[in-house]
């Protein structure tokens, strides 16, 4: 299915290098569930009644990404990517495909979004707190929580993907 190669989490490494790369495996992961499929491939909501996409899906990682690692984490005043910009800040959907939407610019979007957050936690310690909800989160936090968002989303991805063409797994 994939020319992809996942990178394989480490066995034993450090706290922040296993969290790091168990966010890349994921990352990875969901992007090879999307790759070899037409547009309307992409578009195929597969799995009754459920309306989720794999090109939602990719809409909805670029939300998340740019929600925890700017919004949240560095407090950068960022639109939502894939909805209106009147939505309720924090907003982190793009589950919705517009006309308009493609799996192109998706695609090239979540990857800016990903080089973002890699960037913005280079210099923070896992420690590093962010105010959220009234209290602080930790870096630390938003990866464990980052990293449980794909594992979900990549578990919905192999369903659709199967629905559509049979292949499974990866």
């Amino acid at each position: 299915m994939t020319s992809m190669e996942r990178p394989m989490p480490p066995l034993n490494a450090d706290e922040r290098t296993t969290l790091e790369s168990w966010l890349d495996f994921y990352r990875t992961t969901l992007a090879a569930k999307c790759e070899g499929l037409a547009d309307d491939r992409l578009r195929f909501a597969s799995v009754p009644p459920s309306p989720l996409t794999l090109l939602g899906l990719l809409q909805h990682a670029a939300e998340v990404e740019r929600n925890w690692f700017r919004r949240i984490l560095v407090g950068e005043n960022v639109p939502p990517i894939f909805g209106p910009a009147d939505q309720p800040e924090g907003h982190d959907g793009g589950f919705a495909v517009s006309a308009e939407s493609s799996y192109r610019a998706a695609m090239q979007i979540w990857q800016d979004e990903v080089r973002h957050a890699r960037a913005n936690c280079a210099a923070r310690a896992l420690d590093d707190t962010s105010p959220f909800m009234g209290g602080e989160v930790s870096l630390r936090w938003i990866y464990t929580h980052m990293v449980t968002e794909y594992a979900r989303h990549c578990g919905h991805a192999d369903l659709i993907r199967e629905r559509i063409d049979g292949v499974a797994g990866v």
